[in-house]
């Protein structure tokens, strides 16, 4: 059973991980690809993650950005599925 995770493992993913930021219950962090191509072949590879986790990300893309939040919904904040994927998205960035 997942459940929200505590302030003290959450400190210390953004410790680790400073480019994502924590926002109203939510991780977030923005990408920034050269091309509108480059951000849609990340956001494909980001979409294969996520279904495999079965955990989705709210997303939105702009030509070369693509800004990503995590939170579990049906939790009402961060759990580890959350901190799972986006340390899986900022892996998919560097194969």
């Amino acid at each position: 059973m997942v459940s929200l995770i505590e302030q003290n493992q959450l400190d210390s993913f953004i410790e680790k991980n400073p480019s994502w930021i924590i926002d109203n219950k939510m991780i977030k962090k923005e990408f920034k690809f050269d091309n509108f191509i480059d951000a849609f072949g990340f956001m494909s590879k980001v979409a294969l993650l996520s279904e495999k986790m079965d955990h989705h990300p709210d997303w939105q893309n702009t030509y070369n950005k693509v800004r990503i939040s995590l939170t579990t919904h049906d939790k009402g904040g961060i759990t580890s599925n959350d901190i799972k994927l986006a340390e899986s998205i900022d892996k998919s960035i560097n194969t």
